[in-house]
């Protein structure tokens, strides 16, 4: 049974497209694969995975143009993502929402769409794999059948991009995907950014007297803490049994310190079903990304943590300083 739309929820559907962590990570094959497919199979000279942003489009596969982004105001995937049904026009010149659109008057040229939405399990529209073409044409009913089949392959494939990157208890990334995400920011010259790494006080304990049924409750309690706090563009990841990252972009150290320390102080009020004696702090470290590595930036906040965690325990503080210090 398809999921049932949700059509008017834009802050969902973006909550919806920011839980996928897709947009910005680079191009991959399976994606590349369909599009490709796409233009062949329809005969178009570009075909678009397009996931619609805020304020733009932003293409996670793009055959035939050499362009990553368009603003949201240009695309014509934000008026398919409205519907549930494909959207085909045969000359845009002739639509009165697209005959003045920048795409279609200058550069691509745009002359023909179609685009079926990629409709998540949840119900909602993330985006559109569409295809275009530089001239007028009808796209027939038979072609939007068939775009609607690998739109369902593109679903397919973000379903399980997000699975495979998301710890299944918490709904943090996974280590791996933690570190490409890493990387990527490090990529990002222009990007102010802060690493923080916490672990969780004498967990260990918390299995041993509780059982871990009681210790994963603990982890996804802490995680949900974390998440409720992060704003755009942040990143969390489980990087060990009861470990976790924190990248927060856009950021000075000070500005993390206090984002931080509310996830700190927040996460020792928590209270668990099991005991009104269980409570859980974390220790935390906090690293400036500027010329370290992915590799170097994990292994220096791991070395701060463990200096953290033997000099006093349920604080936040500058990774720099403790390895100073020691």
């Amino acid at each position: 049974m398809p999921p049932k739309l949700r059509l008017s929820d834009e802050p969902g559907r973006i909550a919806a497209l920011n839980r996928l962590c897709v947009l910005d990570t680079c191009r991959e094959d399976q994606f590349d694969s369909i599009t490709s497919l796409v233009g062949t199979v329809l005969n178009a000279p570009v075909a678009a995975v397009s996931l619609v942003d805020v304020n733009r489009q932003w293409f996670k596969s793009i055959n035939g143009l050499a362009i990553t982004e368009t603003p949201r105001s240009l695309s014509f995937c934000d008026h398919t993502i409205r519907g549930g049904e494909p959207m085909n026009i045969a000359d845009t010149r002739l639509d009165a929402r697209f005959a003045t659109n920048d795409l279609v008057t200058s550069e691509p040229f745009i002359r023909a769409y179609l685009g079926a939405p990629l409709t998540m399990n949840d119900g909602y529209n993330v985006g559109a794999l569409c295809a275009l073409d530089h001239r007028p044409r009808n796209f027939t009913s038979e072609q939007e059948r068939i775009l609607t089949k690998f739109a369902r392959l593109v679903v397919d494939e973000l379903e399980l991009r997000h699975m495979a990157d998301h710890d299944h208890l918490t709904g943090a990334l996974t280590r791996r995907a933690f570190l490409e995400r890493l990387g990527q920011l490090r990529r990002e010259d222009d990007q102010r950014s802060v690493l923080a790494i916490f672990d969780l006080d004498h967990f260990k304990a918390v299995n041993d007297r509780f059982g871990h049924p009681v210790g994963d409750e603990v982890l996804s309690a802490v995680a949900q803490v974390c998440k409720s706090r992060l704003t755009r563009g942040d990143v969390f990841g489980r990087v060990g049994g009861e470990e976790f990252g924190l990248l927060l972009t856009e950021v000075s150290l000070v500005e993390a310190f206090t984002r931080i320390e509310s996830m700190r102080v927040a996460i020792g009020r928590l209270s668990f079903a099991a005991s009104e004696e269980l409570t859980m702090t974390a220790s935390f470290v906090l690293l400036e990304l500027d010329e370290h590595s992915p590799s170097s930036a994990m292994a220096i906040a791991d070395a701060a943590l463990y200096s953290a965690k033997r000099s006093g325990r349920n604080q936040s503080v500058n990774a720099a300083d403790l390895l100073v210090a020691a």
